[in-house]
């Protein structure tokens, strides 16, 4: 099933853990790994299209909608484990909002380097590197075994004690030892051409963000840019932005380069002057003016703020 073939729908950009800015991903909530029991949280339909610093574990045991994961889309509607990469472009149509059960983890990079027989478990089965294995259909005799191993981990992340983290992790490669054992990974539905082009609209956004540096600045910044280099017509892209995500592109690039902006004042000891350049603009100005029109604060404000909290 494509993932247009379900009446349109807008999604939002995910944020996790709720209201941190996207690419700070956790850089003002001190935690290295987070176990939710859906359940008890809203399950809404968003996009998650930019990098992140975690990895995250979905365990659906009730709920139907449509995962993209990348340029693949997968029809949810029985029992499913997923696993994501923290540079996977995700996004979740939900189709059941008021039927929702299992649970999902998220653990941070720094969780896994800190853990290296987590490491080498995630190294060893491909999970979530290699993407034909990143989704398994679950039978329903197969969900107790892993639902049991959740709820130790939703217990335990709950008690944070002294020896949480080495249980947590331990619990997670359970859960990879059992997916393994199960091994049924479904093909991917057939993925439209209008979900191929907001899918590589991202893509490229995110490689054009990646590549900052202080002497490479961003290559292209403009919706007519994006795109040319896509080979599509600026309106059709704008179009196509707005209809699945409700923001056009100039809005995305915006946001992004915002989003950008505010991790590297915050991340990195470059010089004002540095970080205009590097987001692309031709003198501090105008980066200075782009910065408190969008935040209400001026960027030596904004870092200042930071370093003192």
């Amino acid at each position: 099933m494509s993932i247009l073939t379900q009446s349109p729908q807008t999604i939002n950009t995910i944020v996790y853990p709720e209201e941190l800015i996207p690419v700070l991903h956790g850089y003002y909530d001190n935690w290295s790994i987070k176990v939710v029991n859906r359940d008890a949280h809203s399950c809404a339909s968003y996009l998650s299209p930019n990098r992140r610093e975690f990895y995250k574990v979905l365990f659906i045991t009730r709920g139907v909608g449509i995962m993209a994961m990348g340029t693949n889309t997968y029809y949810i509607d029985e029992p499913t484990i997923l696993f994501m990469h923290p540079n996977d472009i995700v996004s979740w149509k939900n189709l059941s909002e008021d039927i929702h059960a299992g649970y999902f983890a998220l653990f941070q990079k720094t969780f896994v380097a800190s853990h290296p027989q987590l490491k080498a478990t995630i190294d060893r089965f491909g999970l979530f590197n290699e993407k034909q294995k990143s989704v398994i259909r679950l039978s329903a005799s197969e969900v107790p075994v892993l639902e049991q191993l959740f709820a130790h981990m939703h217990a335990e992340s709950i008690a944070d004690g002294p020896y949480s983290e080495d249980s947590l992790q331990a619990y997670l490669q359970l859960v990879m030892v059992e997916s393994m054992k199960i091994g049924r990974f479904p093909k991917p539905e057939v993925v439209s051409d209008e979900y191929r082009h907001i899918h590589e609209f991202f893509t490229l956004l995110e490689q054009e963000i990646t590549n900052i540096n202080a002497t490479t600045p961003i290559k292209i910044k403009t919706a007519k840019e994006f795109a040319s280099s896509l080979a599509v017509h600026p309106n059709h892209l704008n179009a196509l932005l707005k209809k699945h995500t409700g923001q056009n592109v100039s809005t995305h690039i915006r946001t992004r380069l915002l989003e950008e902006a505010k991790a590297l004042l915050i991340q990195t000891d470059w010089p004002l002057h540095t970080i205009s350049y590097s987001l692309g603009f031709a003198e501090q100005p105008s980066f200075n003016y782009f910065f408190k029109k969008n935040t209400g604060s001026t960027p030596a404000e904004f870092r200042r703020g930071h370093i003192t909290t």
